[in-house]
């Protein structure tokens, strides 16, 4: 029974992460019924920004390069053995890390939209399908040749100290899984509630309902979109960033696998669905958890798109159904 536990808690840690992508590619599809390819590599950048943002704070090495190049840097010197020794300091550095990688990403999410997608809102839908893969595509080989092929993600020394947290006698949680598991389920309820309850959440819902409409009620759909261009790529630049902590590496490609499990989560609770995208996100984290620890990890990854060819046949609309209206 512990050995099943410890698949449910290292399930449900994974999980976060992929409910965490999982709501970039849903937001949009729910908006602009458009498959963003290209939010795979949002989770990337996420993890790259991160890396950068940590080691400036903590990185001795790196702190001494930057105030060489950049004088007013200087002042990291005397901050990080707060950030490195410090519980406090320690929980104010992950603020920053993961809200300057959100909001960067965000931006670079909001830039694709505004260069890349706008200009082809009104074209056949293979169009904006066809320019997100080249998107895609060109995000990963910018990384590669501007960055390298990989990076070892650093462990910040605080959270190395820390011992696991044992539960139901055997059953071990890891600091980072406890830190992933609450962070991801106060995102995402703050998400929901952001859009179910605040006046641009509702500008939001109408606007996936019917564009045209929502624009005759003075809603600015463009603010709109680009709005929800920045919301899924921050949520997948805090999922990247939380990748690199846990497995200690970054690979320009590293947005393939947990892009394409976040896209079958999203398909799995109802594309254009948050809440199923929440719950897919985690339902896929469990199941692969259980393939892996009872049946075989080398079938991991075959057994989660078994699962989203049987949703596309059996119920194609997901476990909660689409949030999308047709329009007729």
């Amino acid at each position: 029974m512990e050995f099943f536990f410890q698949l449910l808690v290292d399930g449900l840690t994974v999980g976060a992460l992929y409910a965490l992508i999982a709501l970039g590619f849903t937001m949009v599809y729910g908006i602009l019924l458009m498959i963003n390819f290209a939010h795979a590599e949002m989770f990337m950048a996420g993890g790259f920004i991160g890396y950068g943002v940590l080691n400036l704070l903590s990185n001795e090495t790196t702190i001494g390069i930057a105030s060489d190049a950049l004088p007013f840097l200087s002042f990291l010197e005397t901050t990080q053995p707060f950030f490195t020794t410090t519980a406090l300091g320690f929980v104010i550095m992950m603020l920053i890390t993961f809200g300057v990688s959100a909001l960067l990403t965000g931006c670079i999410g909001m830039t694709i939209e505004r260069l890349a997608y706008r200009p082809l809102r009104n074209s056949p839908r293979l169009c904006a399908l066809i320019a997100a893969l080249g998107m895609s595509i060109f995000l990963q080989n910018f990384v590669l040749i501007t960055v390298g092929h990989s990076l070892i993600f650093p462990t910040p020394a605080f959270l190395a100290n820390m011992n696991a947290i044992t539960i139901f006698g055997g059953v071990r949680f890891a600091p980072i899984d406890l830190i992933i598991f609450i962070t991801s389920i106060i995102l995402l309820l703050a998400l929901d509630t952001f859009v179910s309850k605040t006046r641009i959440g509702k500008a939001m819902r109408a606007t996936s309902q019917d564009k045209d409409a929502a624009g005759l009620m003075g809603i600015n759909i463009n603010s709109v979109i680009a709005l929800t261009f920045f919301i899924g790529p921050a949520l997948g630049a805090v999922a990247g960033t939380f990748f690199g902590m846990k497995y200690g590496v970054l690979t320009f490609s590293m947005g393939l696998f947990p892009g394409m499990k976040a896209f079958t989560a999203a398909v799995l609770g109802g594309i254009g669905n948050l809440r199923g995208a929440m719950l897919g996100g985690f339902l896929i984290g469990v199941l692969e958890a259980l393939a892996a620890g009872y049946i075989s990890i080398a079938y991991r990854d075959a057994f989660t798109f078994g699962i989203l060819i049987l949703i596309l046949i059996f119920r194609p609309g997901g476990l909660l159904g689409e949030s999308v209206v047709e329009k007729v």
